[in-house]
């Protein structure tokens, strides 16, 4: 199921929200237009716990390695890994946005991402796989939607072989058919970090009512 839109307006412009869009898809073209290859890229500004947790291992890259958990926030494996990250943002972040205030939701974001990315690391400290991606930090803002707003209808695209359709879900199901997805799927290895989504939405919980404005 894909989110498309929520019926929850906001008061205030999402400055903040459009320019962590903004800073994504940039660094997505930058990336794609350059010559250099991109696993190059990966291993200097992607999160690989190996490089993190072991004392003594050098700086693969331009930036050290405890950086990365912030940089990698905004680098994506392809077009989709974007496009969806970037789709959950837009839906839940302008909200959060406007009940925390721009400077607050800013800070909130970055934390959630680094706890995420804190979070995979330690699952599995000897990795030496990178890891990328604001999912991390989309999974905070999703737990703030739904401290703060768990009647909101998401409108969500369903697909079953010949059945489309458009279907009004309230916040407290799509996120928490979401949050059971991610915990089903924590420990089945893959490309996909499933302990960053959710360290990412824990941290969410928590941090959420420290950082609200109004709700």
């Amino acid at each position: 199921m894909i989110p498309l839109y929520d019926d929850n307006p906001t008061r205030r412009f999402p400055i903040v929200t459009i320019l962590f869009i903004a800073a994504n898809v940039a660094v997505f073209l930058y990336i794609a237009l350059s010559a250099s290859p991109f696993q190059q890229f990966v291993f200097r500004y992607g999160a690989v716990p190996a490089f993190i947790v072991q004392s003594g291992v050098p700086a693969h890259g331009p930036v050290p390695p405890g950086v990365t958990v912030f940089t990698a926030m905004f680098m994506h494996a392809g077009f989709f890994h974007l496009a969806g990250n970037m789709l959950f943002l837009w839906i839940f972040g302008n909200n959060v946005e406007d009940i925390q205030g721009r400077g607050a939701f800013f800070l909130f974001y970055l934390v959630c991402g680094v706890a995420a990315a804190v979070t995979h690391i330690y699952s599995d400290p000897f990795s030496a796989v990178p890891m990328v991606g604001a999912s991390g930090a989309v999974s905070g803002v999703l737990a703030a939607y739904l401290l703060a707003f768990p009647r909101a209808r998401v409108y969500t695209l369903f697909w079953f072989i010949i059945f489309v359709r458009v279907i009004p879900v309230p916040a407290v199901l799509f996120i928490g058919f979401w949050f059971v997805v991610q915990l089903l799927n924590m420990g089945s290895g893959g490309s996909v970090a499933w302990g960053a989504h959710i360290g990412g939405f824990v941290a969410g919980l928590l941090l959420a009512p420290l950082f609200r404005r109004r709700y």
